[in-house]
């Protein structure tokens, strides 16, 4: 699938074909076609890997897709929180609410909530912050090396990139949080921005916005384009695609069978799981325990006569808006050259197959209404919700399983997009060299 404004590669990305000095495998099944299973399979490539893709359905929206497309090492961060638990049970459980879980029996559900509720303590959010630290000042070099060899577009710069706030009160928070980030060894260069700055330096916002926090060197993609050119990459480069769905995995001494829902076997000597939310079915064989549950996000997109070019966040209300440059899937806004914006936000901790709730959309239009005023938050297309895969302690789950013929690569929650060129990046070395890059220790999928 192509888009406008995308660049595909017809030649294979720069690697050594031959595989001098490579003892990992030379045919690899990547089952997933999200960013992260697409990174793993082009880099695989690059490593002179035969790659083949499975994906049941290759022309879905899955939660690459919606992303708010973020590059922001400066807010990548473990999602539970000890913050996260002072929303309380009453306000978790309104549908408006910006975290939303529905009262029902579930006990999976509950499950994970209790291990997420564990793990929302300052000494474990530290810890966790660590491993992302290490992650986020690698993670935009990612996107250059695919971008150096043509595999996609440059990501945009942010210039510049807001977190808005109504009050300078409110905005304590993020300046406590970045502080927070800065004690885990990462980082973080920004400004603090309160009255008539604000709109010096984001005219789009109202007078509503009494302070905001300007954090430099971050960038934003469109997710959809992104995605496409890195689809075309894969198979410009030889890769295999197949739109078949996955229900097991047999392994043997030389060889990794996938097993499709039509009964078919497809040999390959070894296989990543990179299916998002669902990761949990078919890595629990392979000794992946730890639980992945979908956190359900929304976004739609908008125009007006007033549109931010830059992206603008909103974290009380936990909406995200981005800039896109290109219409989606190569569709057209409704005046032709409209400025163009995806709105994005919520979490909730629903089943992947359910629904999209009318009941959050309205809530994301409403909570950023007063703050946008020329933007037509009421003509809204590409409603989209989708299920993004959060684990208990807020960290990926990347590398080996008790086979070394299985590899996983998932669970990132939010950061699926800002992270997955490098998790790409890193599993494609473990898979070849045999050895786990240090990146990656903290995400053991054994844990």
């Amino acid at each position: 699938m192509s888009t406008p404004g995308t660049t595909a590669r017809t030649t294979g990305p720069s690697a050594d074909r031959a595989g001098a000095g490579r003892t990992g495998p030379r045919d690899v099944a990547v089952v997933g076609s999200g960013v992260v299973g697409l990174s793993t399979a082009w880099f695989l490539q690059a490593r002179g890997v035969e790659v083949t893709v499975y994906d049941a359905e290759p022309e879905a929206r899955p939660a690459s897709w919606g992303n708010a497309g973020w590059l922001t090492p400066g807010l990548t961060a473990p999602l539970p929180e000890p913050a996260v638990l002072r929303y309380g049970l009453r306000s978790i459980t309104r549908p408006t609410s910006p975290v939303y879980v529905p009262v029902r029996p579930d006990p999976t559900l509950w499950r994970f909530l209790a291990g997420f509720a564990r793990h929302c303590t300052d000494r474990r959010w530290r810890s966790s912050m660590q491993a992302y630290a290490g992650l986020n000042r690698r993670a935009l070099r990612a996107f250059d090396d695919l971008a150096d060899a043509g595999a996609t577009a440059r990501p945009h710069p942010a210039r510049p990139f807001l977190a808005c706030y109504r009050t300078t009160q409110e905005a304590t928070s993020m300046l406590e949080e970045l502080a927070r980030i800065e004690a885990a060894g990462q980082r973080v260069h920004f400004e603090y921005l309160t009255g008539p700055q604000v709109r010096q330096a984001q005219p789009a916002v109202s007078d509503e916005v009494g302070a905001a926090v300007l954090l430099h060197g971050q960038r934003y993609l469109h997710p959809p384009q992104f995605l496409a050119s890195l689809e075309d990459a894969v198979r410009g480069a030889g890769g295999e695609q197949r739109p078949e769905r996955v229900v097991d995995v047999d392994v043997e001494p030389n060889a990794a069978w996938v097993v499709t829902d039509t009964g078919r076997r497809h040999r390959h000597e070894a296989v990543v799981l990179a299916t998002g939310s669902g990761l949990g079915g078919l890595a629990r064989g392979f000794g992946v325990r730890r639980l992945v549950h979908p956190g359900r996000g929304y976004s739609f997109t908008v125009t007006g006569t007033d549109v931010p070019r830059d992206p603008v966040y909103f974290p009380h209300q936990r909406v995200a808006c981005t800039p896109l440059h290109e219409p989606v899937d190569g569709g057209e806004a409704p005046d032709g050259d409209a400025d163009l914006l995806r709105v994005a936000g919520m979490m909730e901790f629903r089943r992947a197959g359910e629904p999209l709730d009318e009941r959050r959309l309205r809530a994301i239009v409403e909570a950023v209404r007063p703050f946008l005023p020329g933007v037509d938050l009421d003509a809204r297309w590409d409603e989209w919700v989708g299920s993004r895969p959060c684990t208990t302690d807020g960290l990926p789950l990347v590398g080996a399983t008790v086979s070394s013929r299985v590899f996983v690569a998932g669970g990132h929650g939010m950061w699926g997009v800002a992270l997955g060129p490098l998790t790409g990046q890193l599993l494609a070395e473990q898979i070849t060299t045999g050895r786990t890059p240090d990146l990656l220790r903290p995400l053991d999928p054994l844990r």
